[in-house]
């Protein structure tokens, strides 16, 4: 009898086992960053045609996304990533966590970001100013990077840290890239010297030190699709937006994000399936009020609200391969010069 039982439990164990497998052969794990975010009935739709269930796994910002793929990939955790981005691209190239795309999808994809990944959308990280504040000062906004260093502009910047936010580390790309990393140091020093304020993120820069949201600083590093945001979210549903871009030659990083697939990941069906999808008409036309990026497919039609994030003429991209090299070491050198 207890032999009987014994066998009976175990060929239970072995069933359910084989179950369980089954259920994750039916997941879909898609590592994302933290800003992720898309209509849930646009998500179910895609599990409802792919036959999956959608695991997403947010991440953090998309620099500790990164780093999780990295850590995890002798088993990695995703399938699917997206976010990673032109910052981060060669980064993650060098570590190998990518696998290159379809020829189709490669194709398609925007050369900020190579063949691992698929362009989805894109952003300026650029400056943001207040225009009730700006308008009490009295003072003209200033036209170039090196008028922020006049004191009377002193104190009037507040910034992510590049070491752990990826607007931060944009935004110091861009002063290197315009200026060069000799002149962009020395610009830095005279803002420290000048009482720009660094946080450590982009949600307390811009929710808790800028003015608009009763903080104490005019300017602050952000994107151009902010002042839209602005109305957007508005409780008094305003038609204009109470902040705007400040585009300054040297000021402007053009960010591109993609998806692509995790190397040793699974579900190469599905996951390829996700890669389409977020380059799809619906997805591009939801991720611009839901994510606050530029659609990376030109046919797309805008969001009527963009019509307050309007693009920047001029804008920095340096080259990804500059970026992997440099990039450590010009985010070690700021920390000296200005947090030091």
């Amino acid at each position: 009898m207890n032999r009987r039982l014994f066998v009976l439990a175990a060929a239970a164990l072995v069933a359910f086992s084989a179950f369980t497998q089954a259920l994750a052969a039916d997941e879909l794990r898609v590592m994302v960053h933290s800003s992720f975010s898309l209509p849930k009935p646009l998500l179910a739709q895609f599990e409802s045609q792919n036959g999956v269930k959608l695991a997403i796994v947010k991440g953090g910002d998309a620099g500790e996304m990164l780093n999780k793929l990295i850590l995890t990939r002798a088993k990695p955790v995703a399938d699917v990533v997206f976010g990673i981005d032109n910052t981060l691209v060669g980064k993650a190239l060098a570590a190998g966590v990518l696998e290159p795309l379809s020829p189709q999808a490669a194709d398609a994809s925007d050369a900020d970001l190579g063949a691992a990944l698929a362009a989805v959308d894109y952003g300026f990280v650029t400056l943001n100013y207040d225009k009730g504040v700006v308008a009490k000062s009295g003072l003209a906004l200033p036209k170039t990077m090196q008028e922020l260093t006049l004191p009377a502009y002193r104190n009037w910047l507040v910034m992510p840290n590049p070491a752990t936010s990826s607007t931060g580390y944009a935004f110091l790309l861009a002063t290197i890239s315009a200026m060069g990393a000799e002149p962009a140091f020395a610009w830095w020093a005279q803002m420290r010297a000048n009482g720009m304020k660094v946080v450590k993120g982009w949600s307390e820069a811009y929710y808790t030190e800028f003015a608009r949201n009763k903080g104490a600083y005019p300017l602050v590093v952000s994107y151009a699709t902010s002042p839209a945001a602005e109305v957007f979210y508005s409780k008094e549903k305003v038609t204009d937006s109470p902040t705007a871009s400040l585009n300054l030659k040297g000021g402007v990083f053009r960010q591109v994000e993609g998806v692509g697939l995790v190397k040793g990941g699974g579900q190469r069906a599905a996951a390829s399936k996700f890669v389409e999808f977020m380059r799809s008409g619906p997805v591009q036309q939801a991720l611009q009020t839901e994510m606050w990026m530029y659609p990376m497919q030109a046919n797309t039609p805008r969001a009527e609200v963009m019509r307050h994030a309007s693009e920047p003429a001029g804008f920095e991209a340096p080259a990804v391969t500059l970026v992997a090299s440099k990039g450590a070491d010009w985010v070690a050198r700021w920390t000296k010069v200005v947090l030091k």
